[in-house]
């Protein structure tokens, strides 16, 4: 996954940038607008983080401008600009999701994670992954037609790791998508093996085939 950060505070950019890193993102940084229009004038990206107050202009032109263009990229705008003025006109725009400045990193995560599930989903009720469907408005699970029972932790391992299908994901970072800013809290993430072991039993036991492979010392991936 790619990520394109746009930000003229470098300190929070670099920071942004490590973080994400870690959790396994090809990060790509701009500092100004027009170093932003370059990048994105030559690459595509999974998600873009804007912010709106750009010493050579405004985020919001810049958002503006990928809107006519039919960007695909998922885009998170992030600004001290607290405004609900900035807030409708940026998510007029296009713009996703929109996180005011000082926010925690594992939120940021959070974000990131939603905005590029609604992408790949194609913002579509109903999901399907070979026998698995799943509704994501009345979050009902079926296996080979089968109703099954999620608790909303499991479901929403699944929906995360099939959004996710092909990409490892780590162990920290399912404990944060999981448990938001608590999960620091944890003297281990052996909560979310539980999760997971509960997860693929449930799945196993209507005749589902086990898609979510274990990568020991490294995380999980979701493949066929």
């Amino acid at each position: 996954m790619k990520i394109l950060i746009i930000e003229d505070e470098k300190e929070l950019a670099y920071a942004m940038g490590a973080y994400l890193a870690d959790e396994n993102y090809l990060c790509e940084l701009a500092f100004t607008l027009e170093d932003a229009r370059q990048k994105l004038a030559c690459h595509t990206y999974d998600c873009v983080l804007l912010d709106l107050m750009l010493p050579d202009g405004s985020g919001l032109d810049l958002l503006a401008t990928m809107n006519l263009q039919q960007r695909l990229e998922g885009v998170i705008i992030l600004s001290a600009k607290n405004s609900v003025e900035d807030k409708v006109k940026g998510l007029q725009l296009g713009a996703d999701d929109y996180l005011p400045k000082p926010f925690h990193q594992s939120e940021l995560l959070a974000r990131i994670y939603s905005v590029i599930r609604r992408k790949n989903f194609n913002n579509l009720n109903n999901v399907q992954f070979e026998e698995i469907e799943i509704n994501l408005l009345s979050k009902n699970v079926k296996v080979n037609d089968q109703e099954i029972n999620l608790t909303r932790k499991e479901f929403d391992l699944l929906v995360f790791f099939i959004s996710n299908k092909n990409k490892v994901i780590s162990k920290s970072a399912l404990a944060e998508y999981l448990s938001g800013d608590i999960a620091d809290m944890f003297d281990n993430h052996d909560f979310v093996y539980a999760h997971i072991k509960n997860l693929k039993k449930k799945l196993l036991e209507v005749g589902g085939n086990n898609y979510l492979k274990t990568l020991y010392g490294v995380g999980y991936k979701w493949e066929k």
